[in-house]
């Protein structure tokens, strides 16, 4: 007996029923999926975190700078290969609705602390040459239609003014959750021209030779600017990205809740599905066993129907969610990084493997267990 020509027979028998419990499983992988992709984008700073990297920022808080004397004395530490700085800028592209993070950085060293953010070294050269020059990322480039030679104005909201740039340089990220929607230009541009907060950054960043000395080297940065007027707190840069994302609240911890009422009420509903279609078919299951079908081949049987319905439902939502987060991210900016990855989509597809083979297992086990003359006898 061919197998799955038998089972898909069996599956166009009650085509309504197929449809509705596929559609079922297909909405709740879909949900899954988004959850999940929603909190790899709220996630992404923890997940790309360089594990050689430290933040250093004000103790009494991030808003707060630090003076720019500061980079040359870290760099003096033991085990500390470099030290960088960035500065908030905060300023508006044509509408406040048009969010995106824009930097003034340390342009020597930036690119030797951040190495997973890659562009071509001509682009980079010219940014370089350009005090007006700037950097953007790939996604945000794209949002706004940004190419290479464009003049960017950006209306200062802490520096106030009309500031402009140009676009010399557009970075992509070697990681598909590497944030790719920020914008960098040249901190002395942001100096020269502001009219307060001179000679001071925004936070640093410190890279260290071997993650094993972030300890020893977080405690020693701190001592050594100790009871000073600008006090400092360090920190792994995996830390740092920690913080910012458990601002939102726990998502995982909502993730899980609701993935878990998501693969309750898809083992309802396959569950329900077979158990109707074993007791449907309860007679040519009699009549399959007494042509010489094993208890096991029937177990085989049922089990392949279950799993053949959530694996398709299955796939079905995960291409969906898939197609969606194509579409970049719906937040307009507040989701920078918002991709499904290839291990998220073997994770929906093992749960709903998952889902088939425990909705099927009683009624596959009951269908094995059943006699041939009880079978017969509902004919």
């Amino acid at each position: 007996m061919k197998w799955l020509p038998f089972v898909l027979r069996n599956l166009k028998r009650k085509k309504t029923r197929t449809l509705l419990t596929i559609g079922s499983i297909a909405v709740a992988l879909f949900l899954f999926a988004l959850l999940v992709t929603i909190d790899t984008a709220l996630n992404m700073g923890v997940n790309v975190a360089g594990a050689d990297r430290l933040i250093v920022r004000n103790k009494v808080s991030l808003i707060m700078p630090l003076p720019l004397s500061y980079q040359q004395r870290m760099r003096q530490i033991d085990h500390v290969t470099e030290a960088t700085h960035a500065s908030w800028f905060g300023g508006v592209y044509q509408d406040p609705k048009n969010f995106f993070a824009q930097f003034a950085i340390d342009t020597p060293t930036y690119r030797t602390v951040f190495p997973e953010f890659v562009m071509p070294d001509d682009q980079w050269q010219a940014f370089l040459d350009d005090r007006e020059g700037a950097v953007v990322g790939r996604v945000t480039a794209e949002r706004f239609g940004w190419q290479v030679g464009d003049r960017i104005p950006i209306q200062g909201t802490i520096w106030p003014g009309n500031w402009e740039f140009n676009l010399r340089a557009i970075y992509d990220g070697v990681q598909d959750e590497t944030d790719t929607s920020q914008f960098w230009f040249h901190w002395e541009y942001l100096e020269e021209s502001r009219s307060f907060g001179k000679g001071t950054v925004g936070w640093y960043t410190v890279k260290i030779d071997d993650p094993d000395n972030a300890v020893n080297v977080a405690a020693e940065v701190d001592d050594r600017f100790a009871n000073s007027a600008w006090e400092t707190s360090t920190e792994t840069e995996r830390a740092f990205a920690a913080g910012f994302a458990k601002q939102v609240g726990n998502i995982r911890l909502i993730v899980l809740s609701i993935g878990a009422v998501v693969l309750f009420t898809l083992l309802l509903v396959a569950g329900t599905t077979m158990a109707m279609a074993v007791r449907e078919r309860t007679p040519e299951l009699g009549v399959i066993k007494t042509l010489g079908v094993t208890d096991t081949g029937v177990l085989a049987l049922v089990l392949t129907e279950a799993v053949l319905l959530a694996v398709v439902g299955g796939a079905l939502g995960l291409g969906l969610a898939k197609l969606f987060t194509l579409g970049g991210d719906p937040t307009n900016g507040l989701l920078p990084v918002y991709h499904l990855g290839t291990d998220k989509i073997v994770m929906g597809m093992v749960l709903a493997l998952f889902v088939g083979l425990a909705a099927g297992a009683i009624p596959a086990l009951d269908a094995m267990r059943l006699q041939i003359v009880d079978a017969l006898r509902r004919v």
